[in-house]
């Protein structure tokens, strides 16, 4: 008879629920450490593999919020009853690599998103001054602040470690420009050798 298995993880434990023939036959938690869970797993249901279904967050979220008692423990008796009578929309785990593009994505857009507000932030201290600095994006923006600020050395002072810490998160977002760039043609060559080997085994 299968076992069917739900796991409630969190930053610190893991709530391990396990069902057989329709009821818990088991629960209990661990240390969130994929090694550790592993372990817990083939102790309590003597096996030594296991096929791992990733479940769509929002759906079995839907279904574990009608529970009267929601906990943890709860919870993960509630994803060991949907595994069990299958009532789960399962969704897809994104490659090593795949996850790795989109962490790289993900951090350029927050420098971007960064240099901007702090190019904001400097413009509106120095309106305060009535400084208003021109519309430009780079090295015309930091030419304008400098040129802004050439006759008042006070307010420099002030500005300049903004305006380079400005200037730093823009090269570190270059770099990470050049990362993705790069990922993206070593791609486009991993997708064409592939075609070729496909062509060539098809023939």
């Amino acid at each position: 008879m299968k076992q069917f298995i739900g796991l409630d993880v969190s930053l610190k434990d893991t709530i391990v629920s396990v069902r057989k023939g329709g009821k818990r036959i088991w629960r209990g938690k661990c240390p969130s450490d994929p090694k550790l869970i592993a372990d817990v797993i083939r102790k309590r249901t003597r096996n030594a593999s296991c096929s791992a279904i990733c479940i769509d967050a929002r759906h079995a979220k839907a279904a574990l919020d009608m529970a009267p008692n929601k906990t943890d423990a709860n919870d993960a008796d509630g994803l060991s009853h949907l595994a069990e009578v299958g009532c789960y929309r399962e969704v897809r785990v994104k490659s090593f690599d795949s996850m790795l593009v989109r962490t790289l994505v993900a951090a350029r857009n927050q420098l971007l998103k960064m240099t901007t507000q702090l190019s904001n932030q400097i413009r509106g201290l120095m309106k305060t001054f009535d400084l208003v600095v021109p519309k430009g994006a780079g090295r015309v923006f930091e030419g304008h602040v400098c040129s802004k600020l050439a006759n008042n050395a006070v307010l420099k002072q002030i500005i300049k470690p903004l305006l380079d810490t400005w200037r730093g998160m823009r090269a570190r977002a270059a770099e990470l420009s050049k990362q993705l760039v790069a990922s993206a043609r070593a791609s486009e060559v991993s997708n064409a050798s592939w075609l070729r080997r496909s062509l060539a085994s098809a023939r």
